[in-house]
């Protein structure tokens, strides 16, 4: 037993010795021949020895590199260092040096800063002449894209523009580098600090090329004329002297997202410069009290003839860089200004080669907040003004006496039928009135530059006042309807809702009407109390009313509503609240305003709203088979008024067996 276990000890030594021999002994140095025996293709299924053929370090040994892997077992470096670095700056030591920083990193200090290899790749290094190198001008897109686009890199950082790569990618910049333009700008050319690439510097450091006063000179290095021009304008002078408000190249035509002028999509096209680009600041009104710079000069322009072809979509008219020049712009006081009086024949004359002294010498932005135009022209305009309140005053004054002539022969008409009692005729006068209100109310807080809400609420403290006439008008309007709700319990209320009942009768109807409307069929009138128009209204108001008074609390009491229920209920009560206050409002306009004014029957209207009588034969044409019932309740009707103008008890029943009621 003790022989045997004496074999298995010796055994077993030779097992770890011969491990030893193969691996180096623990803390033991080992050479760059004895890598391939760990790291082989086999294991790792990539050819280390293969890649480092092809690439630029050709002939380096691993250790020439990988410096802090010449013992086993291997020391753990620090996730802030890499310890391929180390290597590279045994070589590149005057990039070491000035490789310290990147970003809001620096090295030994953020974990995250880009190490040699994540940029230049690690055994498959090659030259940036050389189209497959990361760091060509066409790869560097994606390169740099592996950290910036990375959402958790950009979410730790507070990067807030998440997708630099992909917007970069359809300007004209990203778009000349995929189309094989080698001298177009990427990432490097915008980003790095002095000739190097591997100076990136903050944008808040002074000495970064994206500081905001550094703009300019960074996208001179391919701009060069440009950028002289450019700092000839005053707006250069005021980026020159430290004013940060001062408009340099990116605030005019972006970042990473640069676009043609060509393009209709870029803000400094002839299109969009003056609303996108240069009303901005102009339309300031803190930038225009501090650089003493009049106002109002986009309304002036919009106004003029330039201003309204550029809106119809004219490209070839005159917009502000025509005028004011694109990057050499110059107050018109200065002699070398554009429009500089001594130049603006020359500057007009590009679009009007035979324009006249006196054409030139009228003001393109009138103080009057005229556009391009004489003092003629503004007499004209004043008389223009005049006739149109006086003739169309005339005209309306005139469609008001016939309108109300109208309306005296209509109510004059005998006999008269009854259609609504006088309670409710009050019901619908409170109803048509409070939803006027929440309409013109509600419309004006979402469409607030609208003329009707500018017209009622466009004034200091108008919002606060649109939000207390609309709940106003809602508590009326809420009012009324319990209103409603107490005369359906009445004997009279009870008819009405079976009355108000569809049936096949309503089906039957609206088929013979749509035959008789196509020319299929002879004409035929209801022979029902309500016809099928006023059913759909009628229940149609009910199911908005419900919807309305429902959505309406949850949006009045948001803060208790949060309290039981998720926010997404009142995001969904929103969007009901909204449209189905668009879905009444044009229901009103096109169904019920037809029915009841503009069918040529019934115009001008039909007066039952204001007295609650109509005449027979506009009630025969409309309701012909209820027209004896409604004659009953007519005769009924009277002789309620005068028992009461008597001063008589009233009966407990009616003539037709219901109770005595006007809702």
């Amino acid at each position: 037993m003790i022989q045997n276990a004496r074999i298995l000890l010796v055994a077993s030594l030779l097992v770890v010795a011969g491990a030893g021999f193969a691996r180096g002994e623990e803390g033991e140095r080992v050479d760059s021949a004895s890598c391939v025996e760990c790291h082989d293709a086999s294991e790792h299924g990539i050819d280390f020895a293969e890649e480092l053929s092809r690439s630029i370090h050709d002939g380096l040994e691993c250790l020439d590199c990988h410096v802090h892997q010449n013992v086993v077992p291997h020391p753990e470096i620090p996730k802030a260092q890499c310890n391929v670095c180390d290597g590279c700056r045994s070589c590149h030591t005057d990039v070491a040096e000035t490789y310290q920083v990147h970003g809001r990193s620096r090295i030994g200090v953020g974990e995250d800063i880009p190490h040699c290899s994540d940029c230049h790749g690690s055994h498959d290094i090659l030259p940036s002449s050389s189209n497959r190198s990361k760091t060509h001008p066409a790869n560097l897109p994606e390169t740099c894209g592996n950290c910036h686009s990375n959402l958790d890199l950009t979410t730790k950082y507070e990067l807030l523009f998440h997708n630099p790569i992909e917007v970069f990618s359809s300007s004209v910049h990203g778009k000349a580098v995929q189309g094989g333009v080698s001298v177009a700008a990427t990432c490097k050319d915008c980003h790095s600090t002095g000739d190097t690439s591997h100076r990136i510097l903050p944008p808040g450091d002074p000495e970064s090329s994206i500081h905001h006063f550094n703009i300019p000179k960074t996208c001179g290095k391919c701009h060069g004329k440009v950028e002289n021009e450019y700092w000839e304008g005053i707006h250069g002078k005021l980026v020159a002297r430290g004013e940060v408000d001062a408009p340099i190249c990116t605030r005019c035509h972006g970042e990473h997202g640069i676009l043609s002028p060509s393009d209709p999509r870029s803000p400094v096209s002839k299109a969009r410069v003056a609303e996108e680009t240069c009303s901005p600041c102009h339309e300031s009104a803190v930038l225009n009290e501090k650089y003493n710079i009049p106002s109002g000069r986009l309304t002036t322009f919009i106004d003029s003839y330039h201003g309204l072809k550029t809106k119809a979509g004219d490209a070839r008219v005159a917009n502000c860089a025509s005028c004011h020049g694109v990057h050499r712009i110059l107050p018109s006081s200065d002699p070398t200004s554009s429009i500089h009086p001594d130049n603006l024949r020359q500057t007009c004359g590009t679009c009007h080669p035979n324009i006249s002294e006196r054409m030139v010498g009228t003001p393109i932005h009138g103080v009057s907040g005229a556009g391009l135009r004489t003092a003629v022209a503004d007499i004209v305009e004043n008389v223009y003004i005049v006739a149109i309140v006086v003739i169309i005053g005339l005209m309306a004054l005139h469609w008001l006496l016939d309108l109300g002539r109208q309306l005296i022969l209509l109510l004059r008409q005998r006999p008269q039928v009854r259609r609504m009692t006088t309670g409710e005729v009050w019901q619908h006068l409170f109803l048509a009135v409070t939803f006027t209100v929440l309409v013109i109310s509600g419309f004006a807080l979402r469409f607030d530059q609208s003329f009707v809400s500018r017209f009622f609420f466009g004034w200091e403290g108008g919002f606060q006042l649109r939000g207390v006439v609309h709940r106003v008008a809602a508590t009326l309007f809420m009012g009324t309807v319990v209103w409603h709700l107490f005369f359906l319990l009445t004997s009279r209320g009870r008819g009405f809702v079976r009355d108000m009942l569809p049936n096949w009768q309503d089906f039957r109807f609206l088929w013979r009407r749509t035959l008789y409307n196509l020319g299929l069929g002879e004409q035929v009138g209801c022979e029902q109390r309500f016809s099928y128009v006023e059913k759909a209204e009628y229940w149609a108001l009910v199911w908005g009313t419900a919807v309305m008074v429902i959505t309406g609390l949850m949006l009045w009491f948001d803060s208790w509503v949060m309290q039981f229920l998720p926010k997404g209920f009142l995001d969904v009560a929103l969007v009901v609240h909204y449209w189905e206050a668009w879905l009444a409002t044009l229901a009103i306009l096109v169904w019920h305003f037809y029915s009841v004014v503009y069918n040529p029957h019934v115009y001008p209207m039909n007066p039952s709203w204001l007295t609650g009588t109509m005449p027979e034969a506009m009630y025969h044409h409309e309701h012909p088979g209820h027209l004896e019932q409604a004659k009953l309740e007519t005769e009924e009707y009277l002789r309620r008024a005068a028992r009461k103008l008597r001063a008589e008890p009233e009966p407990k029943a009616t003539e037709t067996g219901e109770e005595d009621s006007e809702g």
